[in-house]
């Protein structure tokens, strides 16, 4: 069975840090690229960032780069998602996601030809 278990949301304040890992099993990580997704109230889901387990490639969306950093871990099959100076327009629900491939880009991670979610985690930050 195919899980994407993420864990690590919650409140924090504007400025404020915050880690989702994204725990993995039922597949052979290396051979998806894994990424995050995130959903705010009222808004369509959009892609936060990826990463190819392959080859460690990483990539960002243009509202979250140089305050987010994404890493893998394939011993653990676990992808992390390390967010720093978290602002309110950061507010979503967060979404590991995976699509089979040794390298994909970001743009081309949609909502609809995604092979994995996660459950989804909240984080909310507090102005």
């Amino acid at each position: 069975e195919v899980q994407l278990v993420e864990s690590g949301g919650g409140l924090v304040q504007t400025g404020g840090s915050l880690r989702l890992s994204c725990a993995a099993s039922g597949f052979t990580f290396t051979d998806y690229v894994i990424g995050w997704f995130r959903q705010a109230p009222g808004k369509e889901r959009e892609g936060v960032s990826c990463i190819s387990t392959f080859y460690g490639v990483t990539e960002y969306a243009d509202s979250v780069k140089g305050r987010f950093t994404i890493s893998s871990d394939n011993t653990r099959n676990t992808v992390y998602l390390q967010m720093n100076s978290l602002k309110p327009e950061d507010t979503a629900v967060y979404y590991c996601v995976a699509k089979r491939g040794l390298l994909i880009s970001l743009s081309s991670l949609t909502s609809h030809n995604i092979d994995y979610w996660g459950q989804g985690t909240q984080v909310t930050v507090s102005s």
